[in-house]
């Protein structure tokens, strides 16, 4: 039996006439050793730290004078972590002067106690000429990088080595722009020679650029535009006004661009409207989205550079689907100057549902969505251009050719002239061989011999020239 480590083995000895019992008990041992340190409990100020959890601490903080209350304020950090830290910690540095502060004297001490203070011994004496130490030595390099680094003689010919010897400065500076290497000459050599206008004196391969002065193009001229009357034009629908730009009209009210939003759905002679930094607002835009839905006759709409926010930018763009004249559509550079994921996505989804819209003005900053635009851009773009092809085409088609289209035949003079004619033009049909392996291989069985035909053409443009001499 085992128990606590002491194994007890019993050994029975049977006689035949006595029985003997045996017990040896032995203890197993262990070949680690156990430590066993005896702590004694904390104290502060000989008393167990358990006493001290019963003790009043307000009563003893009341006791308390404030001069040593500041004292244990500066020993004890507070537990409020949304404290920061020059408010948790106790300034150190606030001390008391020791005594008066005169800066002059001090940078005076200063400076004297440092040309005072002698320098330490050196170990060795300073010898002129005397390396100390070991020279450091590199490493041989690979005879692949030298053989790499070696220059390549190249043997252009006599004639070639001979030119180029006796050519001057601005001519290789010439050749080095026509063999386009740029950036072994400056812009003004590099124009100058692509321009074929000779070098400037005394710009050599070390010359450098000089400044020239900017051109000065005239300020735009404002526009003039009169927003009452323009109202009033597209009210009334006129006819000849066919494009609209209020552009950089910056006192244009809202109420004046509510104007124009009401009645832009009733007119239908407008294609193109303008409205670039007259400071657009959502609620104007949002309008303006409603006139879209309604317009018949819009191709471009342009309202960048004003203060629309992108959810209402995603608005203007989902009329689009309900107005398909509208070809072009650019609202760039507004108050928010990027959309955003969601923005985006929204913008692309809508823009793939349109089949009219062929170009659009919006800066996406995504990858997947300026690829997913553009494809669906190009779409729209090769369909209109087929569909403008074909609509051409049925157009010929449908509307017979004039008299003046129609070339009039050379009149023939005798009925010999007729004969040789069409006797030239079946010896030509006869010679032209097979246009491809292809066209020989058809089944001759079905169709009649090149000679039966021809003797078929030979004998009714004979009855044909005959019939001609007998009239």
């Amino acid at each position: 039996m085992e128990d606590n480590n002491v194994i007890e083995e019993q050994e029975e000895t049977t006689t035949s006439t006595s029985k003997w019992r045996k017990t040896r008990t032995t203890v197993k041992t262990s070949s680690t050793t156990k430590t066993t340190t005896l702590t004694t409990p904390a104290k502060l100020y000989g008393k167990d730290l358990s006493e001290y959890d019963e003790v009043d601490v307000d009563a003893l903080l009341a006791q308390l004078s404030p001069e040593e209350i500041n004292i244990l304020a500066k020993e004890v950090d507070p537990d409020d972590n949304f404290l920061p830290p020059d408010q948790r910690c106790s300034y150190e540095c606030a001390k008391d002067p020791t005594g008066p502060l005169n800066r002059k004297k001090l940078i005076e001490h200063i400076n004297k106690q440092a040309l005072e203070t002698p320098d330490e011994p050196e170990f060795e004496p300073y010898v002129k000429g005397t390396v100390r130490g070991k020279k450091w030595v590199p490493p041989p390099r690979d005879e692949s990088e030298v053989a790499a680094e070696e220059q390549i003689a190249i043997d252009l010919g006599e004639e070639y080595e001979h030119a180029l010897s006796d050519a001057t400065q601005e001519e290789i500076i010439d050749l080095a722009a026509i063999l386009g290497f740029h950036s072994m000459m400056n812009q003004d050599q590099y124009h100058a020679s692509l321009l074929n206008k000779g070098q400037p004196v005394g710009m050599g391969w070390d010359g450098i650029t000089k400044s020239t002065q900017p051109k000065l193009f005239p300020m735009d001229p404002p526009n003039n535009t009169d927003v009452e009357e323009s109202i009033k034009r597209v009210k009334d629908n006129d006819s000849k006004l066919i494009e609209l730009n209020l552009n950089n009209i910056k006192n244009i009210s809202d109420e004046k661009l509510e104007q124009l939003f009401q009645v832009l759905p009733e007119n239908e002679n407008l294609e193109v409207l303008s409205l670039t930094n007259v400071g657009l607002t959502d609620k104007t835009a949002l309008l303006l989205a409603e006139a879209i839905e309604k317009s018949k006759t819009l191709r471009v709409l342009n309202v960048e550079t004003n203060f629309i926010s992108p959810p209402v930018i995603v608005t203007l763009v989902k009329a689009l689907l309900k107005c398909r004249t509208i070809e072009e559509f650019r609202a760039s550079n507004q108050r928010s100057s990027v959309l955003g994921n969601k923005i985006e996505m929204e913008i692309t989804e809508l823009v793939e549902k349109n089949p009219s819209l062929l170009r659009l003005g919006l800066h996406l900053e995504f990858n997947d969505a300026r690829h997913r635009v553009a494809a669906h851009l190009q779409r729209n773009i090769d369909r209109t251009e087929i569909q403008s092809s074909a609509a051409a085409e049925s157009s010929l088609m449908r509307s017979p050719p004039s008299e003046s289209q129609i070339a009039p035949l050379p009149p023939l003079s005798s009925p010999s002239l007729v004969l040789s004619a069409h006797l030239q033009m079946l010896t030509n049909e006869a010679a032209t061989p097979p246009a491809s392996p292809i066209t020989a291989s058809i089944n001759t069985a079905q169709m009649p011999s090149v000679e039966t035909e021809f003797e078929q053409k030979m004998q009714l443009t004979a009855a044909t020239a005959e019939g001609a001499a007998t009239e």
